[in-house]
């Protein structure tokens, strides 16, 4: 239940005096009801369908008294007529009440969206790297829709209460004994449900659980469906969903037997306390037919919203792990936060003029293990040439290439630009000037255009052309059938793995950045298409600080300074001739290893 009044909290934080508006409809609504249920006795009095004394009612009697005297017709007409325009009214407060729901659902959800996408914008590469990017995406889509509908069920369970608490004023008044009882067995009956409500919860957490597992599940599968199908490992994951699908059908079946038993409770509850009621009224109350047919009617109406209450409660119960799950993330990534006083709007890039240095740089992803993924490092990068960083599988380059991006901090030692220590006050402005060439292209389910926009939104046609000439892609582009505007689906799969590197090569080129980094960007080239590439990069000399991160050593003949990276150290730095001349250094040996396996494909 706490959990339930913290989510309320919330509304209450963000809707404020609206919900007290929302309320005060629903308030209004319920005694318009009230009075409809009231204006039954006279109107069976006045056509003789009953014949009663409702004299001895409690502020029910002067409802006859006014019309005492008046003739018949008269009588049925005004009190039809007093019955269209209350639910006329009621129907206007109940339209408006229902507007109001939803702009408070929608605003709620809307804020919930914003609030956390922006938190994982702004929250740092640490928190991407611990976070599967599945489940993130799972609480973007799945669980804030959870939340939607439990903002319903919210709005619902509050009206209930708001229309019980009218109903039990006007029972008080008819008969406060019978109507005492009565709530007593339904707060007994909702205390009881305790049990109900908390296997709702542990259901919905099951259900998250589930999801995630679904969700995570088929972006690896949809990822690796090449792997899977080259592989004939279709029955393997053919089973595994089976299985996942097998444990979702239980849960959600065993949250319907959940639903239905506590539902099967409060029938047989009502059926026997209705009878009860009944009971006491005419043999021990000596009721009159008027005040037992308005007692009856009003717990006919009261009973069921005790039983919504009851199953509102079920519902945000079983809602609460999803809405638990976006509080957690949004509190993870308010701790992971990048930068804490930063704006990214209209964001000045820096100029590099003399190089970046590296001092004494120490760096572990994990601060709880004693492994370093860089150890006291210390290079400089001088501006405007061409460095190349090389090493092993798993020696560090990539994580040092991170560290000069500013996506990863430094444990100890610190990052200069210029001179300056690399800070949250010139981080944006650095990384600004920075464009980035992964390993792996990443390209949007969109047009050519599309995909190199996304870089410069301003670029003109010209200089999209001029980017795609520098990365040596532009007659792949002239031979799509539309051009700039073709399709190039989902990760960019209609292009060959050479051509998706070179069109992120021109993406890149389009920022006319200060910095070009590319990490083992020419990895998935042919070697014409390689040669054309370090064409370019030689046509950039003196105008932009390169830097290659390369496994293939034959990209790097012409970088200005080589940076070899062993087990997270600086093992060597100089030409790249010195470097190859030495056999017993690391470049030489990588070198060596190349060499021997070139010889052997070639004899082959």
């Amino acid at each position: 239940m706490s959990h339930i009044i913290d989510f309320a909290g919330r509304i209450y934080r963000f809707a404020g005096p609206v919900l007290w508006l929302n309320s005060a409809a629903l308030l209004v609504i319920g005694i318009l009801q009230s009075v409809g249920i009231l204006l039954i006795l006279p109107l069976l009095g006045i056509t003789g369908l009953v014949d009663f004394d409702a004299s001895g009612i409690p502020y029910v009697g002067w409802l006859f008294e006014l019309f005492e005297g008046v003739p018949r017709t008269q009588s049925l007409t005004a009190i039809l007529i007093a019955y269209v325009v209350i639910s006329v009214c009621q129907s206007l407060f109940n339209r408006h009440q229902t507007i109001l729901n939803k702009k408070i659902q929608q605003a709620f959800i809307r804020k919930l969206r914003e609030e956390t996408y922006k938190g994982l914008l702004k929250a740092d590469w640490d928190f991407f790297i611990r976070h599967r990017k599945s489940d993130i995406v799972k609480l973007m889509t799945t669980e804030i829709a959870q939340v939607k509908n439990g903002l319903s069920s919210y709005f619902q369970f509050m009206s209930s209460l708001i229309f019980a608490a009218v109903k039990i004023v006007l029972a008080f008044l008819l008969s406060p004994w019978l109507t005492a009882a009565i709530l007593t067995a339904g707060l007994l009956l909702l205390a009881s449900s305790r049990y109900f409500t908390r296997k709702s919860e542990q259901f919905g957490q099951e259900n998250l659980k589930l999801s995630k597992m679904y969700i995570a599940g088929i972006t690896d599968h949809m990822n690796g469906i090449k792997d899977i199908k080259s592989n004939t490992l279709e029955q393997t994951h053919a089973d595994w969903m089976s299985d996942v699908c097998g444990q979702a059908e239980h849960n959600a079946v065993a949250f319907t037997k959940l639903k239905t038993n506590s539902q099967f409770l409060y029938n047989i509850a009502s059926a026997v306390l209705l009878a009860g009621s009944v009971y006491l009224l005419v043999n021990l109350f000596q009721s009159q037919p008027a005040q037992l047919l308005l007692v009856v009617l009003l717990f006919s109406r009261l009973w069921p919203v005790i039983v919504r209450i009851q199953s509102k409660l079920e519902n945000l119960s079983s809602m609460i792990p999803s809405f638990e799950a976006l509080v957690e993330l949004q509190k993870d990534c308010e701790q992971s936060r990048e930068l804490r006083n930063a704006s990214f709007r209209d964001i000045r890039p820096a100029e590099l003029k003399n190089g970046i240095e590296l001092h004494g740089v120490w760096f572990r992803y994990n601060r709880q293990k004693e492994a370093y993924a860089l150890k006291n490092v210390r290079a400089r990068i001088p501006a405007k040439g061409m460095t190349a960083i090389v090493g092993p599988s798993g020696a560090g380059k990539t994580t040092l290439a991170d560290v000069l991006m500013g996506l990863n901090r430094p444990e100890r030692g610190e990052v200069r630009i210029d001179g300056q220590t690399l800070t949250e006050e010139n981080l944006l402005s650095f990384r600004r000037s920075v464009s980035y060439v992964p390993q792996e292209p990443f390209l949007f389910n969109a047009s050519i255009r599309e995909n190199l926009l996304i870089m410069e939104m301003e670029a003109t046609d010209d200089q999209l052309w001029e980017a795609l000439e520098l990365a040596s892609v532009a007659e792949v582009v002239r031979r799509q059938p539309f051009g700039l505007d073709t399709q190039i689906g989902d990760k960019g799969i209609r292009l060959s793995g050479g051509e998706k590197q070179r069109l992120v090569l021109a993406r890149a080129m389009l920022r006319e950045p200060s910095i070009l980094i590319l990490d083992e960007a020419t990895s998935a080239l042919d070697t014409e298409t390689e040669r054309r590439v370090q064409e370019t990069l030689e046509r950039l000399r003196g105008q932009v600080t390169v830097i290659v991160i390369a496994h293939r050593l034959s990209t790097i003949r012409y970088a200005d300074q080589v940076i070899v990276v062993d087990h997270g150290a600086i093992v060597q730095s100089g030409r790249y001739e010195e470097l190859a001349g030495d056999p017993h250094g690391v470049l030489g040996r990588l070198l060596g290893h190349q060499q021997e396996l070139a010889a052997q494909i070639g004899s082959a």
